[in-house]
Order: structure tokens, then sequence, then C-alpha cells
């Protein structure tokens, strides 16, 4: 690590795509070696039901709790990197089947709103997925800007879609 103050990250990964839990794993692992970065915690992965279009396959979904160096711009980019390296296209429909989705969902506590980068993620609240598995790692981790804990926001989330613990059994 640099001389660079380190912030407390919180990302959200997702694939719905292929051979999902191995896309995972090889997403987790590209985590662990980004420069400036330590990895602190992964939660449980879990199989969700896809969320805004849903004519889709299951995804599945964890969090990932990291400390680092880069500033959150960089971290995007080398977060856009790996889910290329995935397969991941840029473009694709909304919402729509993922190879590796790697969101940033809190970054210390810093907001940010630029046209590409909104922190904390805008929808984190709307989506029992993310906040199930971050609530697992970070309960009483208060939520910029919201003036709730992690543990509060899933209490009052409307989001009643499916979120079962993951057990791999060496499907895709």
């Amino acid at each position: 690590m640099t001389g660079r103050t380190l912030a407390r990250v919180y990302l959200s990964l997702g694939s719905n795509v292929g051979l999902r839990w191995e896309r995972l794993c090889a997403g987790i692992d590209a985590l662990k070696g980004m420069p400036g970065t330590e990895e602190l915690a992964v939660s449980r992965i879990y199989r969700t039901e896809p969320w805004g279009m849903v004519e889709q396959p299951p995804f599945l979904n964890c969090v990932v709790e990291l400390e680092t160096d880069l500033e959150p711009e960089e971290l995007l980019e080398r977060l856009q990197a790996i889910e290329q390296s995935a397969g991941r296209s840029r473009g694709g429909v909304r919402w729509g089947p993922r190879e590796l989705d790697i969101d940033i969902l809190i970054y210390g506590d810093r907001l940010v709103n630029t046209d590409y980068l909104v922190i904390p993620h805008p929808r984190l609240i709307e989506r029992r997925f993310v906040l199930l598995p971050l609530c697992e790692l970070a309960p009483e981790l208060e939520v910029p800007g919201l003036g709730l804990t992690v543990e509060q926001a899933l209490e009052h989330c409307g989001d009643q879609g499916e979120v079962i613990l993951y057990r791999h059994g060496g499907e895709g």
C-alpha cells in the first residue's frame, strides 16, 4: 500500500451467465490482486432472482469488503477492467444478463455524484440481494447520507425477492 489514506469499501459482485460460481471466484481473486488494496472479508454467496429485467437466469451474488488507497474513479476503472476480462461488454441491456457485475456500494463515508459514478450506490437500499450479504459483513455500518445502518435499511427494504444461501453443486 502507498502512503495515501485507506478507505473501507464494500463491493457487490454478481453473475448469471455461464459458470457463475467460477466467475465470482475469479472476480474475488482479481480484487485481491489490485494494487493498493487489501481484501478484508467476503460474504457468503447467495442465489437471487433477477432484478429489473426478469426474463433471464438467476444470479449468484456476494459482497466483498476491502481497504484501498485507490480513489473512487480509479477503483471504478479497475473494476470495469475486471468485468471486461470476465467477458462483460458495456452497452448491453440495462439490468440484463452479466458474466460479472461489480458495483461500488459504499466507499468510506464519501458521497460521490458524477455523470458516471454515484456512491453510495443509488439503488442500494432497494435491493435485498445486496443488503443481505452487506448486512452479513457490516450490520452496524451507517450508509453515508441516509442516516440508516445497513441492518435498518434491510429491515425497511421493500424488495421481497427471494435470496437463498447458495451451496455450490458444480453447476454453472
